[in-house]
Protein backbone atom coordinates (compact mmCIF):
# COMPACT_ATOMS: atom_id res chain seq x y z
CA UNK A 1 0.00 0.00 0.00
CA UNK A 2 1.30 3.42 -0.96
CA UNK A 3 1.65 5.98 1.82
CA UNK A 4 -0.59 9.04 1.54
CA UNK A 5 0.63 12.61 1.79
CA UNK A 6 -1.38 12.93 5.02
CA UNK A 7 0.43 9.90 6.52
CA UNK A 8 3.81 11.26 5.39
CA UNK A 9 3.08 14.63 7.00
CA UNK A 10 1.98 12.89 10.21
CA UNK A 11 5.28 10.98 10.33
CA UNK A 12 7.18 14.22 9.72
CA UNK A 13 5.37 15.94 12.60
CA UNK A 14 6.12 12.94 14.83
CA UNK A 15 9.74 13.10 13.64
CA UNK A 16 9.87 16.75 14.70
CA UNK A 17 8.62 15.74 18.14
CA UNK A 18 11.38 13.12 18.23
CA UNK A 19 13.97 15.75 17.26
CA UNK A 20 12.98 18.26 19.91
CA UNK A 21 12.76 15.58 22.62
CA UNK A 22 16.56 15.41 22.70
CA UNK A 23 18.56 18.55 23.47
CA UNK A 24 21.50 17.22 21.46
CA UNK A 25 19.44 16.31 18.39
CA UNK A 26 17.43 19.53 18.61
CA UNK A 27 20.66 21.52 18.80
CA UNK A 28 22.02 19.82 15.67
CA UNK A 29 18.70 20.40 13.88
CA UNK A 30 18.74 24.10 14.74
CA UNK A 31 22.38 24.38 13.67
CA UNK A 32 21.70 22.68 10.34
CA UNK A 33 18.40 24.37 9.49
CA UNK A 34 18.84 27.75 11.16
CA UNK A 35 15.24 27.59 12.37
CA UNK A 36 14.32 29.88 15.22
CA UNK A 37 13.16 27.66 18.08
CA UNK A 38 10.38 30.09 18.97
CA UNK A 39 8.89 29.64 15.46
CA UNK A 40 8.91 25.85 15.23
CA UNK A 41 5.15 25.50 15.77
CA UNK A 42 4.41 28.03 13.05
CA UNK A 43 7.01 26.53 10.70
CA UNK A 44 5.72 22.98 11.27
CA UNK A 45 2.62 23.77 9.22
CA UNK A 46 4.69 24.49 6.10
CA UNK A 47 5.49 21.71 3.61
CA UNK A 48 9.05 22.95 3.04
CA UNK A 49 9.74 22.78 6.77
CA UNK A 50 8.40 19.22 7.02
CA UNK A 51 10.61 18.29 4.07
CA UNK A 52 13.56 19.77 5.98
CA UNK A 53 12.67 17.73 9.06
CA UNK A 54 12.71 14.54 7.02
CA UNK A 55 15.89 15.55 5.19
CA UNK A 56 17.60 15.96 8.56
CA UNK A 57 16.41 12.53 9.76
CA UNK A 58 17.18 10.70 6.54
CA UNK A 59 20.78 11.89 6.37
CA UNK A 60 21.68 9.51 9.21
CA UNK A 61 20.86 5.79 9.37
CA UNK A 62 21.10 6.06 13.15
CA UNK A 63 18.49 8.85 13.21
CA UNK A 64 16.20 6.93 10.85
CA UNK A 65 16.18 3.91 13.17
CA UNK A 66 15.87 5.98 16.36
CA UNK A 67 13.07 8.08 14.89
CA UNK A 68 11.20 5.03 13.61
CA UNK A 69 11.43 3.42 17.04
CA UNK A 70 10.24 6.58 18.78
CA UNK A 71 7.40 7.14 16.33
CA UNK A 72 6.32 3.50 16.20
CA UNK A 73 6.84 2.85 12.50
CA UNK A 74 9.31 0.87 10.42
CA UNK A 75 12.48 2.63 9.23
CA UNK A 76 11.27 2.07 5.66
CA UNK A 77 8.18 4.13 6.46
CA UNK A 78 10.33 7.02 7.68
CA UNK A 79 12.24 6.92 4.40
CA UNK A 80 9.00 6.63 2.38
CA UNK A 81 7.56 9.65 4.19
CA UNK A 82 10.66 11.62 3.28
CA UNK A 83 10.35 10.61 -0.35
CA UNK A 84 6.69 11.61 -0.49
CA UNK A 85 7.56 15.00 1.02
CA UNK A 86 10.23 15.55 -1.64
CA UNK A 87 13.48 14.57 0.07
CA UNK A 88 16.14 13.79 -2.52
CA UNK A 89 19.38 11.92 -2.08
CA UNK A 90 22.57 12.94 -3.85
Amino acid sequence: MKMSLFAAEAIAIDALTFIVSSAETAGRFIDVTGVDLSRIREEATKPDFLRGVMQFIIESDELIVACATAVGVKPEEVVAAGQILGVRWD
